[in-house]
């Protein structure tokens, strides 16, 4: 059995300076995303801001 030989294509992909996002999921809906990660590590929060806000006080 003889081997065949087979052509590949290479694909190459490239972004368009006039067409890039940076970071869009980032910004977007950022106050639910904080109120969230506070509600849900509101221990933390509170051990982490505590001291932060009492040294500036």
């Amino acid at each position: 059995m003889g081997k065949t030989p087979v052509r590949m294509k290479a694909v190459i992909y490239a972004l368009s300076p006039f067409q890039q996002k940076v970071m869009p999921g980032l910004w977007k809906d950022l106050p639910s995303k904080i109120h969230h990660k506070i509600s849900d590590n509101w221990i933390s929060a509170t051990l982490l801001l505590g001291p932060l806000i009492g040294t500036a006080l």
